[in-house]
């Protein structure tokens, strides 16, 4: 049987549940410090965020392998303590971080220590801030894939982005500006303002409602990529707006269903691509990981902070991401 090394301690507080449900099954206690495998490293935890995806997992609407007790959460970033094998690309004191977790069998995040896949670890830049990289590593890892992996995003192009203030949507912006896209922003009135500052071209009102004669205006031959971040899906506006073979990202929903108006997508040869970040490969994950680095050191990654909570308060803060109205990221420390 594996044992911690005695420099360690054997115990440590994590938010976990036994069974699938509600935020009321999260329990916040003690649980043996694990030990890493082959391939794997032991992060000391630092800071960590709460995703909408945590609160799928735990309640059992996004079904992955979840062995119990489970640690909830995806995102950390932190220290290495101890790493498997003398091969290993990280050593002990390496500040690190991580948006992988807590998902297909691996334990997650909300812990004092956690076990990473060596090939989902990157390191933090110097230059780094802990709070900011582990606030932006899920959402700019989402539109790292939005727009490179699926839509093949090319410099010179005009892209849409609505719920351009929220978490994923100013990460969107920002990496479709420094990937040379002209982004056009959809957002409430009063958040235009943040939206150009994270380089938008031009801010619009979302609910406008005239916004589709008013995108007409401002890209004349179509939008080359369509993306609602926020997962209100009009469609009807996507065919009036996307130009021909253009396409349209789905990477949340608000609802089950919604109007698909086949007839225009198909004589215009428009695209429709979904995707989740939980089915991301490794290899993906680690180029984006790359340019959210390089992007780290620039200073040309920013996100909101809404607030700072202990690691005991992980419940609360899953009923507020479930309630909505939380602007900005929820911040936890062990």
């Amino acid at each position: 049987m594996k044992s911690v090394p005695s420099q360690l301690p054997e115990v440590m507080p994590a938010a976990y549940v036994t069974a699938l449900g509600g935020p009321e099954l999260i329990t916040f206690g003690e649980l043996p410090v694990p030990v890493p495998g082959p391939g794997e490293v032991l992060v000391e935890v630092e800071v960590l965020t709460v995703n909408p995806v945590d609160t799928l997992v735990r309640s059992g609407r996004y079904p992955t392998p979840t062995p119990f007790p489970f640690v909830v959460g995806r995102d950390l970033a932190g220290t290495v303590r101890l790493a498997s094998s003398p091969e290993s690309p990280f050593r002990p004191g390496d500040r690190v971080w991580c948006n992988s977790l807590g998902h297909d069998g691996r334990q997650g995040s909300f812990a004092g220590f956690a076990v990473v896949p060596a090939d989902r670890l990157y390191p933090l830049p110097p230059e780094a801030d802990p709070v900011t990289a582990v606030a932006i590593a899920h959402p700019a890892a989402t539109a790292y894939l939005g727009w490179f992996v699926h839509a093949r995003l090319r410099p010179g192009q005009t892209v849409y982005v609505a719920g351009a203030a929220g978490n994923v949507g100013r990460a969107a912006v920002q990496l479709a500006v420094a990937a040379g896209a002209r982004v056009l922003a959809g957002a409430r009135t009063a958040d235009h303002r943040d939206c150009l500052a994270a380089g938008a071209e031009h801010a619009v009102d979302y609910r406008d409602a005239g916004l589709a004669d008013r995108l007409a205006g401002l890209a004349p031959r179509g939008v080359d990529v369509f993306w609602n971040t926020s997962g209100r899906h009009d469609l009807d506006l996507a065919v009036r707006v996307v130009a021909t073979g253009g396409k349209v990202l789905l990477s949340a929903a608000t609802d089950d269903t919604t109007e698909l108006p086949v007839r225009a997508f198909y004589v215009r040869d428009m695209s429709m691509l979904g995707f989740v970040i939980s089915r991301a490969r490794a290899d993906d994950l680690a180029e984006a990981a790359e340019l959210i680095n390089r992007m780290l050191r620039a200073g040309t990654l920013t996100t909101r902070i809404a607030q700072e909570l202990p690691l005991s308060a992980t419940a609360d803060a899953h009923r507020r991401i479930e309630s909505g109205g939380v602007r900005g990221r929820l911040i936890l420390r062990p």
